[in-house]
């Protein structure tokens, strides 16, 4: 295992998968404008080495992220926002071709919530708690909350947390499809990494591509959505993965993949 610090951002190489861990536990993870560029560059690091096939971010057992750097957004202007385009790195984490596994345990609030779900797969600690209380603060989620909430939860549910502020139990995103599994405290890094461990293990090419047609397909009609899987499909069977895979199935052995 192959460990790089970057100032309050660890990064990692777990074999296959890439580990990102925020390291902010002073003020419980938040995610100053200077964490989120390093977060970012960390993830495409991995990303784009050919080595993993499947990425990690977490946080620490008392919080996931509990919200944006409040001391760096209290003075900034439209205009500054604009020029400097802070929230232009939300958009390159969507852009991550690779399956993304979030590690949550504890505080997930507001940016923290949103980049908890910028994540493909969450496993959550029984003590996560989700919430967008921008509201409090005078101004409305700007990261992807108001529209990744809603697609997740539903409508009525997402209205309640953003606009009354209530929060969800870990139980409660659990029954609202916000993440995929609950599991006790203690083990929620160690079950995040175990699926991420098994992500990395199926074909990589193959993972790319379903990654992005659930993802892509979701913001098209379903005919159009249905024609871009098919594409995807065929692309499939131009891989070396492909026929390996095949293949094993028939010899009734463990595929080989080489992400070609």
């Amino acid at each position: 295992m192959e460990t790089a610090v970057l100032d309050e951002v660890l990064s990692e190489r777990d074999g296959a998968v890439g580990v990102v861990r925020i390291n902010r536990p002073q003020v419980l993870n938040a995610l100053s404008y200077a964490v989120m560029e390093r977060l970012v560059a960390a993830l495409e690091a991995h990303d784009q080495d050919p080595e993993v096939r499947c990425l990690l971010l977490a946080g620490s057992e008392r919080a996931f992220a509990a919200g944006a750097d409040i001391k760096e957004l209290e003075s900034a202007t439209p205009v500054e926002m604009t020029r400097t385009g802070q929230m232009e790195r939300w958009d390159r984490l969507r852009r991550l071709r690779k399956p993304l596994v979030g590690a949550v345990s504890g505080f997930a609030l507001g940016g923290g919530c949103e980049l908890a779900m910028t994540c493909d797969m969450i496993v959550a600690s029984e003590s996560a708690v989700f919430g967008q209380p921008e509201i409090e603060i005078g101004t409305i989620p700007g990261a992807g909350g108001t529209q990744r909430l809603a697609r997740a939860v539903g409508k009525a549910v997402a209205m309640e947390v953003i606009l009354a502020g209530r929060k969800l139990s870990a139980r409660e995103a659990l029954a609202y499809g916000l993440v995929n599994k609950v599991v006790p405290t203690e083990a929620f890094y160690d079950e995040a990494l175990a699926l991420a461990r098994t992500v990395s293990k199926k074909a990589p090419l193959a993972a790319v591509l379903a990654k992005e047609a659930l993802t892509r397909g979701a913001d098209l009609s379903l005919e159009a959505a249905l024609d871009y899987e098919r594409k995807l499909f065929y692309l499939t069977f131009a891989s070396a993965d492909q026929k390996e895979g095949m293949k094993a199935f028939r010899e009734k052995r463990r595929a080989e993949f080489t992400g070609n």
